[in-house]
C-alpha cells in the first residue's frame, strides 16, 4: 500500500507540532470538507443519538457541537494537538455531552476494547496518508478504530480518497467491516445544467465492484467529490448490512 499523495503537500499532517502551530496561528473554528448540515442525513441514518460516539481528529471543528444541538448525547473528541484540545475544552466546558482529550489516533490504548458505538473521521485518515510512514500509520489507526468499535458499530469515514486509494486499507479481513459508499459533491458545487444524465441521489449508496471499487463506467458529477465510507463491524455470522432504522 502506498502513500496517498493525491492531495498532499510538504506539510507533515501526522505531526502534533504542525497542528499546534497551526491552531495557535489561526484560532477560530474550521470544518474540513463538509459541515454537519450536509452530513446529517448519513449521520442520522446510521448513528443513533444515544450512541457513544468518538470523533477522531476533532480539531477546532463545530461538527460535534452541531450534533449535540441535533440531539446527540455523548461525544468524546480527540486530537493529536494539545492546543486544539485545550481550546475546545474551554469553549465547551459547560456542555456535558462534549468531552475532549489529547490523543494520537494511532494509539488509543486509554480506551478499553469495544468502547464506542460509532466513530466518525472527517479527514484524519487523510492526514495520516499525507504523512511519513503513511501505510503503517493508517494500519495502526484503523486497527485501533476496529478494536474500539462494538459489534454492529459504525466507522464513518469522510474523505477525499476514492475507493482505489481507500478500500485497500478498509477491506482487511481482520477488521470484519462491511462497507457502503456514498459520494457527495464539495460545498458550492453547481451541476452543469446541460448534463443530460439522470439526476443522482446523493443519499443512495453507490454500487461498487466485489472489491469495493467504482465500476469503470462510473462518472463523478463533481471531480472533487467527497467520499463517505460507512463501515459496519459485523459478527462472523452476519451476512447482510442494514441501517439502524
Amino acid at each position: 500500500m502506498y502513500r496517498d499523495t493525491s492531495s498532499c503537500n510538504t506539510y507533515n499532517y501526522g505531526d502534533a507540532l504542525y497542528w499546534d502551530a497551526r491552531y495557535i496561528q489561526e484560532g477560530g473554528s474550521f470544518d474540513w470538507y463538509q459541515r454537519y448540515s450536509a452530513l446529517r442525513p448519513f449521520v442520522r441514518k446510521y448513528i443513533r443519538p444515544s450512541s457513544r460516539v468518538l470523533m477522531v481528529g476533532c480539531g477546532n471543528a463545530v461538527m460535534s457541537e452541531d450534533m449535540v444541538k441535533d440531539g446527540y448525547e455523548d461525544i468524546m473528541n480527540i486530537d493529536i494537538s494539545s492546543v486544539a484540545i485545550e481550546m475546545m475544552r474551554r469553549k465547551y466546558e459547560y456542555i456535558p455531552q462534549l468531552k475532549y482529550m489529547q490523543m494520537d489516533v494511532r494509539d488509543m490504548s486509554f480506551f478499553p476494547d469495544v468502547s464506542f458505538d460509532s466513530i466518525i473521521d472527517k479527514g484524519t485518515l487523510d492526514s495520516l496518508m499525507c504523512g511519513t510512514d503513511a501505510p503503517i500509520s493508517a494500519t495502526q489507526m484503523l486497527g485501533e478504530v476496529s478494536r474500539l468499535l462494538k459489534p454492529g458499530g459504525i466507522y464513518m469515514l469522510i474523505t477525499y480518497g476514492d475507493p482505489s486509494v481507500r478500500m485497500p486499507h478498509l477491506i482487511r479481513p481482520v477488521y470484519n467491516w462491511k462497507t457502503l459508499l456514498y459520494i457527495i459533491p464539495r460545498p458550492g458545487f453547481e451541476k452543469d445544467e446541460g448534463c443530460s444524465s439522470a439526476k443522482k441521489s446523493y443519499l443512495e449508496p453507490v454500487p461498487t465492484t466485489e472489491n469495493g471499487l467504482l465500476p469503470p463506467s462510473f462518472v463523478l458529477e463533481d471531480p472533487d467529490s467527497h467520499f463517505i465510507y460507512v463501515c459496519r463491524k459485523t459478527d462472523e455470522t452476519e451476512l447482510i448490512f442494514t441501517p439502524t432504522h
